[in-house]
């Protein structure tokens, strides 16, 4: 049995559920087994059960109980709770697989009009008026979609039918700090979303894989009293989010008051990220494969900040 499975310890680290029906009920299971398939007489079961069966039951499985992961009154007749928990397990299989080692990674969920706009926006061949008005629906998502973990409380308002409507109220202590150059496409969707926000700003010098260096900060001077949505569109390896990170810890932002938003991230940069600082939060719209020799995001979608504000090549 699986249930028997938890009473030895080298198991434990495995994960198991426990659908528990209620003692009256699994009696009542056995006498009907017993009585109509085994043709055994209602004494002869419940001197049985009486005997062995109940007491290996409070000896073994009943202790056990506190090593589950969950735990189901009433077995499989409690449909509410089998559904509920079908429902989050095809929510985890669907999920990407470093969101299943990262808890802080959300990954928006993804449908055909992400998949159509980002096949856009990466399409070398498309115009700058299109890439632009493609990421900027893409970043309006990632933007909601990381206000939605901020925190909140509740408040009741009275609708124009005079009923009352118990919804919540925005965080009012919040500000948006933007990676020079990429992350400022990003502001106008943050705007957009909260009105009148306060938005810093950083420039973080890039050469290659190491040797960031912070060459200019201008943030506001409250911001340790305020939950940061980081914006950068690209993760890539990692290392000039750890710098900003780093720079917004300093300046006494609590880690677990940061929501790092962007386009796509590199697993390498997730890593990277994640490891250094494993109560921030990070929001992305897809997944990438990884990183080239260059250290540059593939399949990606090129360089950003010159594909958005048309300082490219051509």
């Amino acid at each position: 049995m699986t249930v028997l499975a938890i009473a030895l310890p080298d198991c434990r680290s495995s994960k198991f559920d426990i659908f528990s029906a209620d003692a009256d009920v699994r009696l009542a299971r056995r006498i009907r087994r017993d009585t109509v398939e085994k043709g055994r007489d209602i004494g002869t079961v419940l001197d049985q059960y009486s005997k062995f069966v109940k007491p290996a039951f409070d000896d073994f499985i009943l202790p056990t109980k506190k090593y589950a992961d969950i735990i189901i009154p009433r077995g499989g007749d409690n449909h509410v709770a089998i559904d509920l928990i079908v429902q989050h397990i095809r929510t985890k299989l669907g999920q990407h697989d470093l969101c299943k080692i990262y808890p802080n990674l959300y990954v928006i969920q993804s449908t055909f009009q992400i998949r159509g706009m980002h096949t856009l926006i990466r399409d070398a061949q498309t115009t700058k008026h299109d890439f632009v008005f493609y990421a900027d629906r893409l970043i309006r998502l990632v933007v909601e979609h990381g206000l939605g973990h901020l925190p909140f409380t509740e408040k009741q308002v009275i609708t124009p039918t005079g009923s009352v409507y118990t919804g919540v109220d925005f965080c009012k202590r919040l500000c948006g700090v933007s990676v020079i150059r990429s992350g400022e496409s990003m502001e106008n969707a943050l705007r957009a979303c909260c009105k009148g926000i306060k938005i810093g700003k950083i420039l973080i010098h890039r050469e290659g894989d190491n040797g960031q260096q912070l060459i200019y900060e201008k943030l506001p001077t409250d911001i340790s009293d305020r939950h940061v949505l980081l914006l950068d569109p690209i993760l890539g390896t990692g290392n000039s989010a750890v710098q900003a990170i780093s720079l917004l810890i300093k300046k006494g932002v609590p880690e677990s008051n940061i929501i790092f938003l962007n386009l796509i991230s590199a697993p390498q940069g997730v890593h990277v990220v994640c490891k250094h600082f494993p109560r921030i939060k990070i929001v992305t719209s897809e997944i990438e494969v990884g990183l080239n020799e260059d250290y540059r995001v593939i399949p990606g979608m090129g360089e950003f900040g010159d594909r958005y504000f048309g300082t490219d090549d051509e």
